[in-house]
C-alpha cells in the first residue's frame, strides 16, 4: 500500500509516517517510480506506534518495543526494559505536570493580587 493509504487506515498523516520510517521504527519499499510501499503489516506497527506514543512516551522510548510492535501490543505481557522505560517516562510527565501546575499557581496568585481577587480561573 502506499503512503497515503497507510496514513488514512492508520489515523496519521504521510508526514507521520516518513518521520517513524526516519527514525526506523517502519519500512518501505520503493515502487519505480519512487513511491513508498508498505506491507499489511504495517498497519499494525503504525497503530502499535501511535499506541505507546499517545500513552505519553517519544520515539526513542518506542525503539524498546521493537521486538512486539507486529503484534498485540497491549495484551502483550510487558518485558522488565518496557517497564522500565515506562516507569521513567512516567516520572518525567509527572515532574512536568508538576512544574506546569506550580507555573499555573504563581501566574493565578499574581493576577489575584493584582486584580484585588477579581479574576476567575479559567477551567
Amino acid at each position: 500500500m502506499r503512503i497515503g493509504e497507510l496514513a488514512k487506515t492508520t489515523g496519521t498523516t504521510a508526514r507521520a509516517l516518513r518521520h517513524y520510517e526516519q527514525a526506523r521504527l517502519i519500512s518501505s519499499q520503493r515502487a519505480p517510480n519512487g513511491y513508498r510501499i508498505y506491507d499489511e503489516r504495517a498497519v499494525v506497527r503504525v497503530r502499535n506506534i501511535r499506541y505507546l506514543l499517545a500513552a505519553g512516551l517519544t520515539l526513542d522510548d518506542v525503539h524498546v518495543f521493537l521486538p512486539c510492535l507486529d503484534g498485540d501490543l497491549a495484551a502483550a505481557p510487558p518485558s522488565d526494559k518496557g517497564l522500565r522505560v515506562a516507569l521513567e517516562r512516567l516520572a518525567v510527565l509527572n515532574q512536568r505536570i508538576a512544574a506546569q501546575t506550580e507555573a499555573r499557581d504563581r501566574l493565578e496568585a499574581a493576577l489575584r493580587e493584582k486584580t484585588g481577587d477579581r479574576i476567575r480561573p479559567v477551567a
